[in-house]
């Protein structure tokens, strides 16, 4: 039975739902739950809280923000003693196969409530209820058990397992982990210069019992061919009695002050989500209602260099991304601005408007804070688009004010030519990038010196947005005055003229993804181009600056329906194409020589809705073409968007099981479309697209 039918139980909150029968097999291993701090910690684990990944864990500390994580408690297995019988809630794999204990087999429902995650155990005739949040903007995490039902008291031991690690590594056991007592708890210091971090309970006592547990096995991570095995440390143990109706909280903080209340932080933290989404129309469906939760655990804080405030930032993906400048300028209007988060959208804005270099965004910044990396075409040129959507959608004329001397800086490097080649080719005006062994469009991936997707010359997408932008400096030089309006018109329509004509494949009907290619094959007019069924072209259409007539424009939405689109987005290479590889899998080197060759991409989907909308004017079917991932909510991290699928059916979800621009771009494209064609959503943010 595909993950994508498992049966479900309603909840009482309208939110995701499991029932008992769907832990039979291996759905209690497969489907996974998020929580995040805002500062780039997390926690998270599967249903039946095994950790199948290096990256689960209970506290995944930012020590400074977003990057520096390090995972200091991975697990907390409980053992609940009742009525004379006792229950082992835990579950653990071992690298010699072995499952034990068992603790989803008294797992009776999972659900997410207010997107965060709630167990329920049945024991006997009680019902133990735990769930799991995070502090804003603290490295703290809370686990409560509640006994929401029970005839007598039940005895819990909660036995907490830890290191202190890279969130990207593996623990190797027997050295010595400090453990100092405190009042309920005991504080740990890894090693010296290792940030000290506390384990506390609000009710019951903590025993010291220093000791290794062995060889756990991360069934994901052999999965995709990398080092699987790990030992966790064990401080000792929590030992606790709770009456029915009573409540306790285990709290791992690696901050040095006392942790807020758990009641208080709960309510805290719940009041905050709803705010989230109070102001969706009722008419909203519960999906997108779960996705606007989903947007915000991306939006995350930056620190700067000096240990001050910088900002906000975007979390590309959970659980291995950092903040990307591509990522997270495509995935800004719909975290932010779909979601009525102007400040967040402005501060982000601004925090990489100070990083620009040469008229370039970085594309990354390293975990460990090195000097940002710029290896990127894209990330500057949808800069233009995340201003003009916040344009849209807010009265700030101010930043724009600030940032367009930036703005102007950018078209200038790009003309006159920046790093890795980046400059306007004089004799049509459309923008080359690349050099030998670079690969700087979001189709980036490469091993060592092997650039799986070569794609240097002028891509499609590159000079869509280079139109886009000249486009915008346009309309905003005229806004403020600027005498060079002049100049960015005559420059757009230079490229406009020069494009369709260019990028025009007829015989395919449809648009090359390069052209002026030095690894493409001349076409008739002795152009070398690469002639790939992509779906980098639907930007051309998506951006709305017409820069294909409505015929080509309605040829280029029926190839890429045909060959492309899947229930979960795009695929990255028609199937047609002998390069094609319909499953993402193996290990590293296996799995980025198919990254774009045939990899569903569910990013894309929400600017093929729009781009479908904006040739055929149908709203029902450009909404129906979302609703594939309002199923794969449902399997995969539950109430978040997975950032690639396999490209055959039954499309398993691949890589970051939380992927920023994932859920972004659904989440606009979605409320576009219901703001053109759903009257009583009419008010709705005005978001770029469509």
């Amino acid at each position: 039975m595909s993950p994508r039918h498992k049966p479900k139980v309603q909840s009482a909150r309208p939110e995701s739902a499991v029932s008992r029968s769907a832990f039979a097999g291996t759905a209690a291993l497969g489907d996974e739950w998020l929580v995040t701090n805002g500062l780039g910690g997390f926690a998270c684990a599967t249903v039946s809280q095994a950790n199948t990944r290096r990256y689960h864990g209970l506290l995944l500390a930012a020590l400074r923000p977003p990057v520096e994580r390090v995972l200091m408690v991975a697990k907390a297995d409980v053992t609940a003693c009742y009525r004379g019988e006792r229950f082992e809630l835990a579950t653990n794999e071992y690298d010699d196969g072995t499952l034990a204990p068992r603790g989803f087999e008294h797992l009776s429902a999972f659900r997410l409530e207010d997107g965060l995650p709630v167990w329920t155990y049945t024991l006997a005739d009680a019902v133990l209820e735990q769930r799991v949040w995070m502090a804003k903007a603290r490295n703290t995490t809370y686990v409560s058990f509640l006994l929401r039902h029970a005839t007598r008291a039940m005895e819990l031991s909660v036995l907490p397992l830890c290191t202190y690690r890279d969130y990207h590594s593996h623990t190797q056991g027997g050295w010595s982990l400090e453990v100092q007592a405190e009042k309920r708890g005991c504080r740990i210091r890894a090693f010296a210069g290792a940030r000290p971090y506390r384990l506390l309970i609000d009710r019951g006592e903590f025993i010291e019992r220093a000791d290794w547990h062995w060889r756990f096995h991360h069934r994901m991570e052999a999965e995709r061919g990398l080092e699987a095995r790990e030992d966790l440390f064990r401080p000792g143990v929590f030992t606790l009695q709770l009456e029915p109706g009573e409540a306790a909280t285990l709290i791992a903080t690696a901050e040095d002050d006392s942790p807020e209340l758990p009641a208080l932080s709960l309510d805290g933290e719940v009041r905050r989500r709803r705010e989230l989404v109070r102001d969706l129309p009722g008419e909203t469906p519960e999906w997108i209602r779960r996705l606007t939760l989903a947007a915000d655990q991306f939006i995350v804080s930056r620190q700067a260099a000096d240990n001050g405030p910088e900002g906000k930032t975007v979390i590309a993906g959970y659980p291995w991304f950092s903040d990307w400048g591509r990522d997270t300028m495509i995935a800004l209007p719909g975290l932010t601005l779909a979601t009525g988060r102007t400040t967040e959208a402005a501060s982000i804005l601004r925090t990489f408007a100070g990083h620009v270099s040469q008229g370039m965004l970085p594309n990354r910044f390293p975990d460990n804070g090195e000097t940002p990396e710029y290896n990127t075409a894209d990330a500057t040129l949808w800069y233009f688009h995340a201003i003009q959507a916040y344009l849209q959608n807010s009265a700030d004329e101010s930043l724009l004010q600030e940032l367009y001397p930036v703005l102007k800086e950018i078209i200038h490097w790009h003309r006159r030519g920046t790093r890795y080649s980046i400059h306007v080719d004089p004799s049509d005006g459309l923008l080359h990038v690349g050099e030998a062994d670079t690969q700087l469009t979001w189709m980036d991936a490469k091993v060592g010196d092997w650039v799986i997707t070569p794609r240097v010359g002028k891509p499609v997408e590159i000079n869509a947005l280079w139109h886009y932008a000249l486009v915008q400096m346009t309309h905003w030089a005229q806004w403020l005055s600027d005498p060079e309006s002049a100049t960015y018109a005559a420059m757009a329509q230079e490229v406009a003229q020069s494009f369709e004509h260019s990028f025009w494949f007829e015989k395919g009907a449809y648009l090359y993804d390069v052209i002026d290619s030095p690894e493409g094959t001349p076409n008739e007019s002795g152009r070398r181009v690469d002639a790939s069924l992509r779906p980098n072209q639907i930007f051309a259409i998506s951006l709305g600056t017409d820069l294909v007539g409505k015929e080509r424009a309605r040829s280029v939405i029926d190839a890429c329906s045909r060959e492309l689109l899947t229930p979960v987005g795009l695929r990255s290479l028609s199937p047609r194409d002998p390069r094609y590889a319909g499953a993402y899998s193996g290990g590293p080197r296996d799995r980025d020589a198919v990254y774009h060759q045939g990899t569903v991409w569910s990013w894309l989907l929400g600017p093929f809705a729009l781009a479908h909308h904006r040739v055929y004017g149908d709203v029902p079917h450009a909404l129906a073409l979302l609703n594939g991932l309002a199923a794969h909510i449902e399997e995969g991290c539950l109430g978040s968007v997975s950032e690639i699928f396999d490209g055959a059916a039954p499309h398993r979800p691949r890589g970051c099981f939380a992927q920023a621009w994932s859920v972004s771009e659904t989440l606009r494209a979605w409320h576009v479309l219901a703001r053109t064609g759903i009257p009583a959503l009419a008010h709705l943010p005005r978001l770029v697209g469509g």
